[in-house]
This record gives C-alpha cells, sequence and structure tokens, in this order.
C-alpha cells in the first residue's frame, strides 16, 4: 500500500502544472546625476511594454517579464558596472534596457555584459564610438548615433542663418564625440567654430568658462552637455553676463526641467532630440498618456528597447542572450508585418506561429551597421518657456 501511494503522489507531481518561471530584464539607467529628470519617464516607456506583453500572456508559453532597475548615475563608471554586475549575478538579468548616457554605457559593456555575454540595448547612448567597439554582437541601440547628430544640427544652424558659432561640451564620451561631430559637419557645409572648450559637471560657478567662451565670440552657443548639470550651468552663466542669449541644443540639453530652470530668457533657443512624426509615435503618445507619464525625450526609444528585447526572445525560442542576440536585427527590419506601439501581442503570435515582422516601433526602428538606429529627429524651439516642435528631419 506504502508503494502505492508513492506511485500515486510521484504521478500527481508530474501531471501537476509548473509555473513558468519570471523573466527578468534590467531597466539601468541615471536615475540620479544630470540627467535624472529625464529617466523616470524612460524607465516607465520601458516598463510600459513590458506591462503590455504581460497583459497579452507574457511570451515563450506564459512567462512575465520582471523589470529590475539600476542606477549608472550617467557619469560614474565604475558605479554603473558594479550595478550591472550585481543584476546580473544577484538578480538574474536575462538582457538589459541600458545604459543611457555613452561613457557609462561603454563600460557596462566592455567590463560586465561582454564577459557575461548579456545584450544591451540602449535607448540613449549615442557617442559615434559605440558604433566600432568590439561587442560580440551584444550591443544594439534604438538612438541614432551623434554622428548624424552633427549632420543635422549643423543643418539647422545653417538655415538659421548662423555664420560662426563658439561651442562647449560635458568632458566625456558623450560631449567630445558630439562635439567633434558638430564642428566637422558645421564646418563642411562652410560654417566657423569659433572654440571648442570642455566643461566639467557638477560645479558652482562657470564664470570662468564662459569668460573663454565670449572671448571667442560667435553668433550663437551650441552646449553639448547635460540639462540637469554643466549644460544648465553654462547657459545661467552666460545669461547673467550677457555673453550670449541664444542656444543651440543637442539632445542631452532637451527636458522639461531645463525651461523650468532658466526661464523666459531660453525663449528662441532651438535644437535636435531623436524623434518621430510617424504613426508608430502617434499611437505611443497616447499610450503614454494613459498610461500616466510624459512621452518625452527617449522615451518611446525606451519602449522600443524593451520590445526588441521580448520579440528577440520569442523568435529565438529563448530568454538567454547567447540565443536571442542573432535575432534582434531580423525582428526589427523587414521584411514581415509591420508592428508598431500597442500591437506587441500580435508580433509574439506571428514570431510563435513562425512568421515574420518588422518592427517599426514608436521611433520609427530601423538597425543598421552594428545594430544602431538609421536615425529621426525632432527640431525643437524654445517658445513660451516650453520645448515646442519646430518641425522632423
Amino acid at each position: 500500500m506504502k508503494k502505492q501511494l508513492m506511485a500515486f503522489a510521484a504521478a500527481a507531481m508530474i501531471a501537476m502544472p509548473v509555473a513558468a518561471q519570471d523573466i527578468k530584464v534590467g531597466v539601468i539607467l541615471g536615475y540620479t546625476g544630470p540627467i535624472e529628470s529625464l529617466t523616470k519617464d524612460m524607465a516607465a516607456g520601458a516598463e510600459l511594454a513590458m506591462k503590455e506583453v504581460n497583459a497579452s500572456g507574457g511570451i515563450l508559453n506564459g512567462r512575465k517579464i520582471v523589470p529590475v532597475r539600476g542606477d549608472t548615475t550617467c557619469t560614474d563608471a565604475a558605479a554603473a558596472t558594479a550595478t550591472t554586475e550585481r543584476l546580473i549575478t544577484s538578480d538574474k538579468i536575462s538582457a538589459i534596457v541600458g545604459g543611457d548616457c555613452s561613457g557609462v554605457t561603454t563600460a557596462m559593456l566592455k567590463n560586465v555584459a561582454m564577459a557575461k555575454g548579456i545584450v544591451m540595448v540602449s535607448p540613449s547612448a549615442t557617442s559615434p564610438a559605440l558604433s566600432t567597439i568590439p561587442d560580440n554582437g551584444l550591443f544594439f541601440r534604438t538612438a541614432p548615433s551623434d554622428a548624424r547628430q552633427g549632420q543635422v544640427l549643423a543643418d539647422v544652424l545653417k538655415e538659421k542663418g548662423v555664420k560662426k558659432a563658439a561651442l562647449t561640451y560635458t568632458n566625456n564620451d558623450y560631449g567630445k564625440g558630439l562635439a567633434e561631430s558638430i564642428k566637422a559637419n558645421f564646418t563642411k557645409i562652410g560654417g566657423k567654430i569659433t572654440i571648442s572648450a570642455a566643461h566639467e559637471d557638477g560645479k558652482g560657478d562657470y564664470s570662468a568658462e564662459v569668460a573663454a567662451l565670449a572671448a571667442a565670440g560667435g553668433d550663437i552657443l551650441i552646449v553639448a552637455g547635460y540639462l540637469d548639470q554643466g549644460g544648465k550651468g553654462i547657459i545661467q552663466a552666460s545669461l547673467d553676463s550677457g555673453a550670449f542669449s541664444t542656444f543651440a541644443l543637442p539632445d542631452g540639453m532637451i527636458g522639461d526641467s531645463l525651461p523650468l530652470a532658466i526661464g523666459k530668457d531660453l525663449d528662441g533657443s532651438y535644437g535636435t532630440v531623436p524623434g518621430t512624426d510617424s504613426p508608430g509615435g502617434e499611437k505611443f503618445k497616447g499610450l503614454a498618456t494613459k498610461g500616466g507619464f510624459k512621452p518625452g525625450p527617449f522615451t518611446a526609444e525606451s519602449y522600443d528597447a524593451a520590445a526588441l528585447i521580448m520579440l528577440a526572445m520569442q523568435a529565438a525560442g529563448s530568454s538567454e542572450s547567447g540565443k536571442l542576440k542573432a535575432k534582434v536585427m531580423m525582428v526589427a527590419n523587414a521584411p514581415g508585418e509591420k508592428i508598431y506601439p500597442g500591437e506587441l501581442a500580435k508580433g509574439l503570435k506571428i514570431l510563435k506561429d513562425g512568421g515574420d515582422i518588422d518592427y517599426v516601433g514608436a521611433s520609427a526602428v530601423e538597425l543598421v551597421g552594428a545594430g544602431e538606429s538609421a536615425g529621426n529627429y525632432r527640431e525643437i524651439l524654445v517658445k513660451g518657456g516650453k520645448i515646442t516642435t519646430a518641425r522632423y528631419r
């Protein structure tokens, strides 16, 4: 009788359904530091895609996606590396949405992700250097390289009639790469950069830096920095001294916190940030508003980064980065049925049934070269104390 009971119990255990194991995905962004005003909504964008997939029944036969946040600080490579190491080894994340700023993203990739074989999809790291560093096929980005942004911003300056410009940049990989691109492209179309000078973040006084910029002169000051730190300080010091009154603002300077901090004196300044007026962009705006956050800079790219990871998992039939990395480019590009925000369940089903998709997403995703976005830009104008859209490029 005892043997019969044991056999029955064993058979019952075999017959019981085993709960599908959750899949953890890191959302590793600068929740503190010089872009902290942006990252709350960026994380919300990534997690919106995860909630959408979970609400549809999950992936890989019902497995749920669990976001795990980690802080890069945006500027501290050691802190970003330690955070990434912890999330991979202790939290057992399968892939990463992140990093955010280019320097910490490079450190995360080189120091941890490559060694551990973990896929990273960054929504906002834009340094041209990330296009060429070895990555074992693990690194992708949904924001375009600053090699492209330099061309776009140079075109904007020319159209505005700018002949000469002073340029300051944050002293890190992002700032240096962007400054080089802006200078090369503006010079190529006949413009002149009177000075290209680095600035450090976190200082209380930027009067010396502004004095050097003013001495060089220019029709405008290009500020390739961060909106919550040095870039803001440079602008305020320029206005206080009367050195410059109009500023060209690349992507790291664009967000609601800057005009809120500077006030009406920022009106008339303009710049560029990744963005699109595609059908997917409009759909995402509605989903974001419904989800309780503002569709601001890099939020669409964050949604798309998370979506690409999950769709690639489904296509690979596995949550292992070593397998899903080969599917990211496939789900992002033609051929296949176009998939937009709010249609992730549709995309997952097509892939499960063996079909092909072309994930267009919220930012008109098209991955080229080393797995990076081909690039769409929104030209902005500060007007009435707010960031407004001038046009899309």
